[in-house]
Order: C-alpha cells, then sequence, then structure tokens
C-alpha cells in the first residue's frame, strides 16, 4: 500500500514527489518515457539550450560594438544539439538523482487506472498491480496539431517542438505556424543562425496574451532582422512543403520552407490511462468535448483522494505553475491548508531581448473594468542594461491600482528581464503598494533598479 501514486514525471509530477517523499509519504511515480516530462525533454530546457548558443553566436557577430573582435564568426549546428542533448541528459540524471534520494519508487512503465475501492485507488503497470490512498494525475500535454489539408501528405516536413530539437541539419527555410511562445522561440532561434524564417499567425499581434505594446516592439525588432510576420492569417491547407493561408483581404498567399512548424499550442493528456475509471469530472471545450481534469483550488477533483496538477488540468500550461500545484495538492495530502494561486504566475518568453511578465496587462486592467495607471520607463534609465546592451531596446511598465496604488501587473522587455520579474512576483503576491516598491533597495548597477525607477514616476 502506498500512501500516494502518481502518474507523470514532468514538473509537476516529481517535484509533489519529491516534497512528498521528504515528508514521509510511501510514494509511487510512474513515467512511461523520461523523467522531466515535456519540460525538461522535449520543450522548456532544451529550447532555452539551443537560445543560448544562438546568443552566444550573435554576441559573437556583434562584438565589434564593444570592441571585441573576433574573426569570421562561425557555428557548428551538430554541436550545438549535441550539447543540447548533453544538458538535457545531465538534468534528467539530477532528477533521478532526487527521485533516489526521496525514496521515491520510480516505475519506467505505462500506467493504467484500474479503478477506486475502499482501499484506494489501483494502477496497474506492468501486469503488476499498485494500490495507493490517494493519486496524483500530472500526465501533462501533446502539441495541438489541426487537422489542415494536407498536413498527413507533408510527411516529415511538418514538425512540432518535439521533433524540431532533433533536426540533424539546418533548414534553410522555416516557417512557423503560429505565433505564440514557442514558435516565436523557435523562429527567434533559427532566424539568428541564418534561417529565412516566417511565421504565419491568425492574430493582429504575435504573443496574443502578451502586453500589446511589448508584443508590438519585439515583432520590430524581429522583423529588422529577418523575420516576416504574416498576421490576420488564416491557414488552409498543406501543399507538399508550402503553406497556403488567406491574408485579411482573403487573398491566397503561400509560403515555402524546408520545414514546417506546427506552434498552435497544446492539449491535455486526459486519454490513455484509465481516467474514465475514476468518475473524475473533465472541464469541456466550447464544443462540448472534454479539454482537461476539473480540479478545485486545492487541486483536489471531485472524487475523493484523487488530484490533478500540471497540464493537465488545462489551464496554466506552465512548468513553473505545475510545481507549485504538485507542492499545493501534496500540502493538502499531508492536511496543510494550501491553495493555488494564480495572480502572480510569472511568463517569459526566451527571445532576444527576452519578454517577461506578471499580473495584469494593460489591456487586460482596462477590460476588467478597474481603475488603473500606467508608470513606464525605457530600459535605458539602467546603467546595467546600458552597459551590457548596445544599441538595446526594451520598456518597463507597471500597472497599479488608481486608488491606493497597487501593484496589479508587470511587464518587460529587454535582457534578462526572465531574472528580474520574480521581484514583481513577489510585489503582486505581497500586494504591495508603489510607494512600498519604492522603499525596497535594489543592488546597483543592476538591471533591476528599472523596477524602482519605473515606480518613481507615479506623480
Amino acid at each position: 500500500m502506498y500512501d500516494l501514486a502518481i502518474i507523470g514525471g514532468g514538473p509537476g509530477g516529481y517535484v509533489a514527489a519529491e516534497r512528498a517523499g521528504a515528508a514521509g509519504l510511501k510514494t509511487v511515480l510512474f513515467e512511461r518515457k523520461s523523467l522531466g516530462g515535456v519540460c525538461l525533454n522535449e520543450g522548456c530546457i532544451p529550447t532555452k539550450t539551443l537560445l543560448y548558443s544562438a546568443k552566444v553566436y550573435n554576441y559573437a557577430v556583434n562584438g565589434d560594438h564593444y570592441g571585441v573582435y573576433a574573426k569570421e564568426p562561425n557555428f557548428n549546428y551538430g554541436e550545438i544539439v549535441a550539447r543540447k542533448d548533453k544538458v538535457v541528459r545531465k538534468l534528467v540524471a539530477g532528477v533521478k538523482a532526487a527521485m533516489k534520494a526521496g525514496k521515491i519508487e520510480v516505475v519506467a512503465e505505462q500506467a493504467m487506472i484500474k479503478g477506486r475501492s475502499a482501499e484506494g485507488v489501483t494502477v496497474i503497470a506492468a501486469d503488476k498491480e499498485y494500490v495507493a490512498k490517494n493519486l496524483l494525475v500530472c500526465t501533462g500535454s501533446e502539441a495541438a496539431v489541426p487537422p489542415f489539408p494536407g498536413l498527413k501528405e507533408a510527411g516529415d516536413i511538418i514538425v512540432t517542438n518535439r521533433e524540431i530539437l532533433s533536426l540533424k541539419e539546418q533548414p534553410k527555410e522555416l516557417v512557423v505556424i503560429g505565433g505564440g511562445v514557442i514558435g516565436m522561440e523557435f523562429a527567434a532561434f533559427f532566424s539568428t543562425l541564418g534561417t529565412k524564417v516566417t511565421v504565419v499567425e491568425m492574430l493582429p499581434k504575435i504573443l496574443g496574451p502578451l502586453d500589446d505594446e511589448i508584443s508590438a516592439m519585439l515583432q520590430k525588432i524581429y522583423a529588422k532582422r529577418g523575420i516576416e510576420f504574416c498576421l490576420r492569417c488564416k491557414v488552409t491547407g498543406i501543399e507538399g512543403n508550402t503553406v497556403v493561408y488567406e491574408d485579411p483581404e482573403g487573398k491566397v498567399c503561400r509560403v515555402s520552407g524546408d520545414k514546417i512548424l506546427v506552434s498552435v499550442g497544446r492539449r491535455a493528456n486526459i486519454s490513455g490511462f484509465g481516467l474514465e475509471n475514476t468518475g473524475v469530472e473533465m472541464l469541456l471545450n466550447r464544443g462540448g468535448k472534454p479539454c482537461g481534469v476539473k480540479v478545485d483550488e486545492h487541486m483536489r477533483t471531485n472524487v475523493p483522494n484523487i488530484y490533478a496538477a500540471g497540464d493537465v488540468t488545462g489551464f496554466s500550461m506552465l512548468a513553473h505553475t505545475a510545481s507549485r500545484e504538485g507542492e499545493v495538492a501534496v500540502n493538502n495530502i499531508l492536511g496543510k491548508q494550501d491553495h493555488m494561486r494564480y495572480e502572480a504566475i510569472p511568463g517569459v518568453v526566451y527571445t532576444n531581448p527576452e519578454v517577461a511578465g506578471v499580473g495584469l496587462t494593460e489591456e487586460q486592467a482596462k477590460a476588467s473594468g478597474k481603475e488603473y495607471e500606467v508608470l513606464k520607463l525605457p530600459m535605458a534609465y539602467s546603467g546595467r542594461f546600458v552597459a551590457e546592451n548596445e544599441g538595446g531596446e526594451g520598456i518597463c511598465k507597471i500597472i497599479v491600482g488608481k486608488k491606493h496604488h497597487e501593484v496589479l501587473g508587470m511587464h518587460m522587455l529587454g535582457n534578462p528581464c526572465s531574472e528580474i520579474i520574480q521581484s514583481a512576483c513577489i510585489a503582486i503576491e505581497m500586494e504591495m503598494t508603489v510607494e512600498q516598491l519604492k522603499e525596497v533597495v535594489f543592488p546597483h548597477p543592476t538591471v533591476s533598479e528599472i523596477i524602482k525607477e519605473t515606480a518613481f514616476t507615479l506623480k
């Protein structure tokens, strides 16, 4: 008998297992592929490793801006990919070590939920039964691939985030269907290395939920670097290596590439492991079809002792969200009062320059009917930013309540905003006012000082 069975070894699953093991819960973790899930093996870590190689190459190419000269900077695509694989292997080994240290039993097999009984939940893997008092479902998500006409016929020309990470050769031309986070990060990587990139997006902007002003700034930067953006364009089909789409005027257009990356979102993994045998209530999409496991703020489903965390809940499909949801689930299993809060979940786009944001955007604040003010400054107000980003563009925006000056949101463009957005997360989580933010001491010189400088623009 186990205290906890976890299906899925991604950020939600393995972090939950660590916390459960540390608390003394007898835990079994099922992961049929690789520990770390999509994030570690096919998403967050490999893409950031590739992007950093591209950034280093970009520094070498533009070293003259800093008085540093490199003769004919070059790169080896195969070595870039090999380093990515090495980083992933190292970190997967780290997760394995953490599971061993926490005395977590890891079963590298497909798990199938048999059902519930008075004893608990029964899970079958490799013809062996495992019974646990509690079950945590962390089965993650997969790339959503719309049924475009001609998609199947195109064969291996079509790639998702999984296949594009394993390309043996750099494509000369790449078409990206979808201008969201994943699409833009791959577009940034390949365009930096010299690939001709075209982004086809149905919305009027890239990075849909992103602050409009920052989205426009990033698009302008990458347009200057050679990426072609086809916005308000609807893909109607695939013809071999060619994407067929309608432009805003309804004109039929075509764009070709060696590879076509389909990056139009992700969908929760809710089938293939016996979830239907539990009676767990599902979220339904607009078409009335199941699209995720329904949970409350404690990560509980409608079935006692069955929890869910991460992408499978169909809500905030981010690794750090999944990790925290896994922690919340374990804390509630342990009898500790804990609940999930989504007001301060940061989002980052690892382009060059980076984009980071948390809380309400200006557009969201306006739509909510809240009375608000917008504080903003160019990143150039930070001495450290100027020193390290020759000719670089950037902005810091703080959305504050008009009456009490509480921090409602913060959004940035400029390196290294991925590393400093946490200050804004804390400010929102602790319900800080701008006046309180002004009193916080930031180290000098750092780019993070832009937060304090922006706060002082409040009249």
